[in-house]
């Protein structure tokens, strides 16, 4: 069915992609970081993965899954955060003790990364998650800059000049104020701390830095936590992308996130 549908639509589609317009672009390398949750992380991941699931359930005995769609993102919502790092959780309770497995690896692979004089844009879907990082940046004395939603607009251009002048080497950027418009070849590397439902958006996100004018190999990082909610979703991703590459080679933007049938394996246990 989807190659008819390709077949039917090709005629009204002028689709031009990067390769074809800039071929001569340095190679852009993506792969998958993995960290695992121990502790009281994987110990909070899993109390708040008994109380989504029970949330769905109710959810889903009152109404239709396509009317469920926010109750059920909320629960799923919670999930990501406790990946991310736990202070995002409203409510929870997170010990000074308590790990936070991708700010971990994010504080030994950051000065790394400077001292080989890499340029490196980190993403977040969560402000609030940015701030963390901003934090511990301060803490290990890195310079970096911050692109959101919050910074007005009247400084978008100076952040981005600062940095395309090479004078600062992380620049941390909210997915949505960060994935277009802007003109980042000063960056070889890019880190995603967490997935997006729409792989199209973090698809933007990146081409940020392998762009025309790029003259360096680019390295692309997805931070993911092993057998958690966030590996699903790299699953889903894929066979999204796979889907609507068939026919459009873009994911629309009102696509369904997910299906009921995902949502099982969603809410499903860390292995």
């Amino acid at each position: 069915r989807a190659q008819l549908l390709a077949q039917r639509v090709r005629p009204f589609i002028l689709r031009r992609r990067k390769l074809d317009v800039a071929a001569d672009l340095p190679p852009k390398t993506e792969g998958v970081r993995r960290v695992q949750l121990v502790g009281q992380q994987r110990a909070l991941y899993e109390s708040v993965r008994v109380a989504a699931d029970e949330q769905v359930r109710h959810v889903l005995e009152r109404q239709r899954f396509a009317g469920a769609q926010i109750s059920i993102l909320d629960a799923l919502l919670k999930l990501r955060q406790v990946c991310c790092d736990p202070r995002l959780v409203k409510g929870a309770k997170t010990p000074a003790t308590m790990e936070r497995a991708k700010m971990e690896w994010l504080c030994d692979a950051l000065p790394e990364l400077v001292d080989e004089g890499r340029r490196v844009l980190v993403f977040s879907q969560f402000t609030e998650m940015l701030a963390l990082v901003q934090d511990e940046l301060s803490r290990l004395e890195l310079p970096h800059l911050v692109l959101t939603g919050e910074t007005a607009v009247r400084e978008r251009g100076d952040v981005v000049k600062q940095f395309q002048a090479k004078t600062v080497p992380i620049m941390l950027l909210s997915l949505k104020a960060g994935g277009v418009g802007l003109n980042l070849t000063a960056a070889d590397t890019a880190i995603h701390l967490d997935p997006w439902w729409n792989p199209a958006v973090e698809a933007q996100a990146t081409a940020r830095a392998p762009r025309i004018g790029q003259d360096q190999p680019v390295f692309v990082y997805k931070l993911v936590v092993a057998g958690s909610i966030e590996e699903r979703m790299l699953a889903l991703q894929e066979r999204k992308t796979a889907l609507t590459e068939g026919v459009l080679g873009v994911d629309a933007a009102a696509a369904p996130k997910f299906s009921a049938e995902d949502l099982q394996g969603l809410l499903a246990p860390l292995v």
